[in-house]
């Protein structure tokens, strides 16, 4: 096995290549223009992180650039297949017992199905299966509904071969109003009792009341309507995705950070949440590293904030989460996550723009992520000359279908990407 050891601040990163019949080992500096590649292990650490404003903050939008015919590069042994095109907003999505794959397009406000009828593994069926939501993101299958959560309200219609009418499950407002980020998330205990909500903040950094910057648990009534939820835990800026480990009752969130502090503040990240947990924003990030202007604000909170279990690149933009446990991956990874880097605007040396795997041995994540999905930039990193990223797409979604194909999301290009062994 060969190591490549690139060394930047706040991060380790490692890129393995597989040597046929070979374990040799060896160590060398990168070049800091290698683009991402499947199998590069990412460990940043609180400890090495920057002081505030190290380096100044700046925004740095992608440049969207045509695809081409490029496809997403994933690890060796793995069929990437582009499953469907021109899903114009692609967002969240979920993928039923049949393998039929169910897109949120938040911004036309539509829910649209796609299917591979004839097995060859891209989509041959497109149809807009419910529309006239608010900003829809949040999808579950659960009790034999499609459950769709949107800025408003949570809804839900009968799943199967043909598909009810669009209930209202929840009062209006239900999940903290409009305004700022705009995503809801959902996740449904496994007994189907509770449900959980992730709502963001209205800015990017401001004391805001509840249920903003939360995770919000709502109790299930028998005939499956919701009304107010209580806090579950709190501090968490943009909770974007969530979902329960199988076989488990661990909840689990991506969060995008706070802007503004430079390029190496602050990580995003991956973490277990549990009842009552309190994450730093505003007051706090990556543990107890004060925020300025706002830490003696409340030194309380500062000095009860969490370090979440694994960082990401700082402005990485976590959107989608999933677990492997069903996915046909090697026994090592199967307790393993699979999460969706949309990629930065807030960075002169831009990140993201892929998919990675959150590695975790013996039910606790180690600190590590490893590329999954890489390609969708075109461009390579370059800190000596930075430039806005060229990037035909940004992977927003991931979900793992019944056969253990992987589909991925993408926002910019429109497409959804089917991944197989």
């Amino acid at each position: 096995m060969e190591w490549e050891i690139k060394m930047y601040p706040a991060r380790l990163l490692f890129s393995r290549s597989v040597i046929a019949a070979g374990i040799a080992l060896c160590a060398t500096m990168a070049q800091a223009q290698t683009p991402d590649q499947p199998g590069d292990v990412f460990e940043i650490r609180a400890q090495d992180l920057p002081a505030p404003f190290a380096t100044q903050s700046v925004g740095n939008s992608s440049d969207t650039v045509a695809r081409d015919g490029r496809i997403p590069i994933a690890p060796d042994g793995y069929t990437v297949t582009l499953f469907a095109a021109d899903i114009t907003g692609a967002r969240n999505l979920v993928v039923d017992q049949d393998g039929a794959v169910i897109v949120a397009r938040s911004r036309a406000g539509v829910v649209t199905l796609l299917r591979d009828r004839n097995g060859d593994g891209t989509a041959d069926q497109r149809e807009e299966i419910a529309s006239g939501f608010n900003r829809p993101h949040g999808l579950a299958l659960h009790d034999g509904y499609l459950w769709i959560a949107d800025l408003d309200r949570l809804y839900r219609l009968k799943w199967g071969q043909q598909w009810g009418r669009v209930e209202e499950m929840s009062p209006r407002g239900v999940f903290g109003g409009t305004g700022g980020h705009w995503t809801r998330n959902i996740a449904f205990s496994p007994d189907g009792k509770t449900l959980y909500a992730s709502i963001g903040s209205r800015g990017n950094i401001a004391e805001e009341p509840s249920p903003r910057a939360t995770i919000q648990r709502f109790s299930v009534a028998s005939d499956g309507k919701i009304e107010g939820g209580e806090t579950f835990a709190s501090g968490l800026r943009n909770p974007v995705g969530i979902a329960i480990k199988p076989g488990t009752d661990q909840l689990y969130t991506v969060v995008n950070e706070r802007d503004g502090l430079g390029d190496g503040l602050v990580p995003d990240y991956f973490t277990q949440v549990q009842q009552g947990d309190f994450y730093g924003w505003p007051y706090a990030y990556s543990g107890q590293y004060p925020q300025p202007d706002y830490a003696d604000r409340r030194p309380d909170l500062v000095a009860q904030s969490k370090l979440p279990d694994v960082l990401f690149e700082s402005h990485s933009a976590p959107i989608g989460l999933t677990f492997l446990a069903d996915a046909g991956v090697p026994t090592d990874w199967r307790d393993d996550a699979l999460v969706a880097l949309r990629g930065s605007w807030n960075a002169a040396v831009p990140t993201g723009y892929k998919v990675v795997r959150v590695e975790i041995q013996e039910g606790v994540p180690t600190g590590r992520y490893i590329n999954f999905l890489t390609g969708f930039r075109v461009d390579a990193p370059n800190p000596d000359a930075p430039s806005p990223a060229k990037v035909w797409g940004r992977p927003v979604g991931v979900a793992v279908g019944p056969d253990g194909a992987i589909y991925v999301s993408d926002d910019t290009g429109g497409t959804i990407w089917r991944i197989s062994k």
